[in-house]
């Protein structure tokens, strides 16, 4: 199947997008018919896409690739578990992944359900190829946004680890908009000590800026964004 400049173009700026040593997107297509799922690797690999082919959610669930960047390509009704089993199971597990159902038995209700689940597309058969392939660009798109963005929380999550509680405590009150004199009159601290602190915190969170520093914040999880326990303030002054 020929594939048009477009669409060459659009997956040619995907993967220069991707991170140095991230690896290459892989499109798995989960489908019970063997037809389906030989025309349609056929299509995604022109398209210069790896592709991993399986006949049930249960030969996907034990070849351990869903970790890999990339999309899943489902059809909503098979034999044992379906598409739609399947994508409340990784919801479940944690697992985000762009999925893409194509079926010949959908329905609204159905294309309700898997859309409010997280499903990137709901597309039914038969399809045209570029629509299929423009599904398949954007969900892989969407999910190097995602890997990206995890990388980021991830990284400020470590360097966050890094603080000591009186540091933890004095970003908090930094990322509350506190003023140096604020945070020292709260904390019972000389205000040389506030911004000796915040100094370690920027060069522990590699900042330059408190701007960069809100930034950082922002992207923790919230549990790590509670203000500080009690027992923070009760060290001793000058801490």
């Amino acid at each position: 199947m020929n594939l048009d400049q477009q669409t060459r173009q659009s997956r040619d700026t995907s993967f220069r997008h991707q991170p140095p040593g991230v690896e290459e997107p892989l499109v798995i297509i989960v489908d019970d018919d063997d037809a389906v799922r030989e025309a349609l690797s056929e299509l995604i690999g022109s398209a210069g896409f790896q592709v991993a082919c399986f006949a049930s959610t249960r030969d996907l669930l034990h070849a351990e690739v869903l970790d890999r960047p990339g999309c899943l390509i489902l059809d909503v009704r098979m034999p044992g578990a379906s598409g739609l089993d399947l994508q409340n199971h990784l919801v479940q597990a944690g697992t985000v992944k762009s999925v893409i159902f194509l079926t010949g038995h959908g329905d609204i209700p159905m294309s309700v359900q898997a859309m409010k689940a997280g499903a990137a597309d709901f597309l039914t058969k038969p399809v045209r190829d570029q629509t299929l392939l423009d599904a398949v660009i954007a969900g892989i798109a969407t999910d190097a946004e995602r890997r990206m963005e995890a990388a980021v929380v991830l990284r400020n999550v470590r360097r966050m680890e890094t603080l000591t509680p009186r540091e933890r405590e004095v970003l908090h009150e930094v990322a509350r908009g506190r003023l140096n004199k604020q945070i020292a009159f709260d904390l019972g601290i000389s205000e040389v000590t506030v911004k000796l602190h915040r100094g370690n915190v920027m060069r522990k969170m590699e900042v330059r800026s408190i701007g960069e520093l809100i930034r950082a914040w922002e992207t923790l999880p919230a549990t790590l964004r509670q203000p500080p326990s009690d027992p923070n303030r009760s060290l001793p002054a000058g801490t």
